[in-house]
């Protein structure tokens, strides 16, 4: 623990020393006082500061003690750095497991989250909308190796743009319902490689 380290958890404590002594002691002085009570409280206020400045100056002496003896001992060896490069700690890494048929959990930084489909279907749509944007884009062409689900004979719906574009919207078993717009162009490219045989 460094010296700036130290002083903050002096304060901290301090604070702490501060809230157990003066807090019971309010709470123990009636709301009408006469000129004895008021004593008393302001009595049992002062020997709580000095109490709390007994234990301020008993943390402050260990506290320079500390220092004291890392300086000591920084001088008795020359050889060491004074200060150790610190090391950037280790980003959490992000394991997904599925503990049940309708269940999967992510863990980051030993933080586990169980995630139920609705809440997939969610985190699937707002890491999609988010993809979307980023860079580099998708490869353009089919990656070897990739592994994924197809859903035969979709559910779809298409609605026409006034710009003359089709909208076509179909649902995916794992993605869920995916838009793509088509330019008239590109309505008839789909169309012909549909059937071509």
């Amino acid at each position: 623990m460094n010296l700036h380290e130290q002083l903050g958890a002096l304060e901290v404590g301090v604070d702490q020393l501060i809230q157990a002594v003066v807090a019971p002691q309010a709470q123990n002085i009636p709301e009408t006082r006469n000129a004895n009570t008021a004593q008393a409280a302001a009595g049992a206020e002062e020997k709580a500061q000095a109490t709390v400045g007994a234990a301020m100056q008993t943390q402050g002496a260990a506290v320079e003690a500390q220092a004291e003896t890392a300086y000591n001992q920084a001088a008795a060896e020359p050889d060491e750095p004074a200060a150790k490069p610190v090391e950037p700690a280790a980003l959490p890494t992000l394991e997904i497991n599925r503990p049940a048929q309708n269940e999967i959990t992510m863990t980051i930084g030993g933080q586990t989250v169980a995630l139920r489909p609705e809440q997939i279907s969610q985190l699937i749509e707002e890491l999609s909308n988010a993809r979307a944007s980023m860079m580099p884009e998708p490869p353009p062409g089919i990656p070897p190796g990739w592994r994924f689900v197809s859903t035969k004979n979709p559910v779809m719906a298409v609605q026409k743009q006034s710009n003359g574009d089709r909208l076509l919207v179909m649902r995916h078993a794992g993605h869920g319902w995916v838009p793509f717009t088509f330019s008239p162009d590109m309505v008839i490219q789909l169309y012909m490689m549909l059937t071509q045989r």
